[in-house]
């Protein structure tokens, strides 16, 4: 994939209506946008992608839908989710500690590396040297997810040997999330 950066959607975090944040991000410079909101019915979900995938492509990014109930470009599946059928041209996954990777992927998702506000509780965190065991030994892209709240943790990640970092909370949660995305993207250069 040829973002360093993803950010996961969760539209109830969102001071604004969820396309409003994201385009407003979008005007920080393009990212991969994982579709996630897995509470809505999929007809829903499938309405949303089709109105925020024509922003996100439009700034020169990617949509990727996580664990989707019907045909996608892009798919996240979660850990035990099976690569749909027939397989969208980009499938990422989130893996935990301890799991085999498989080469078939096109990257995935390590978590949670830091503790996180998105998953209180969630965890424990890995830290950045069980990130970067992962990384030496993944045969895909590794994007450290979980605590990257801001630049300083996305180089702390780079330094680990991540691809890139995922983030939810830091983008979702911003009042100005361009800048959010400004200085993220600049930790990834």
């Amino acid at each position: 994939m040829q973002h360093r950066l993803i950010v996961v959607t969760d539209r109830r975090d969102c001071p604004r209506p969820l396309a409003e944040q994201v385009a407003l991000a979008l005007r920080g410079g393009p990212f991969a946008l994982i579709l996630r909101d897995k509470d809505l019915p999929w007809e829903e979900r499938h309405r949303l992608a089709a109105g925020i995938g024509m922003l996100v492509a439009e700034a020169g990014g990617v949509l990727i839908v996580a664990d989707p109930e019907g045909p996608v470009a892009a798919a996240h599946l979660s850990a035990a989710r099976p690569v749909p059928d027939p397989r969208p041209v980009l499938v990422g996954r989130s893996v935990h500690t301890g799991e085999p990777i498989d080469p078939a992927l096109d990257y995935v998702t390590y978590s949670p590396v830091w503790a996180t506000d998105s998953k209180p509780g969630y965890g424990p965190a890995i830290g950045p040297a069980a990130l970067a065991r992962t990384c030496a030994a993944s045969p895909v892209p590794v994007y450290a997810l979980g605590g990257v709240n801001g630049p300083d943790r996305a180089l702390a990640a780079r330094e680990a040997g991540a691809a890139g970092v995922a983030v939810m909370g830091a983008v979702m949660r911003a009042d100005d999330p361009e800048h959010a995305i400004r200085a993220l993207r600049g930790a990834l250069v």
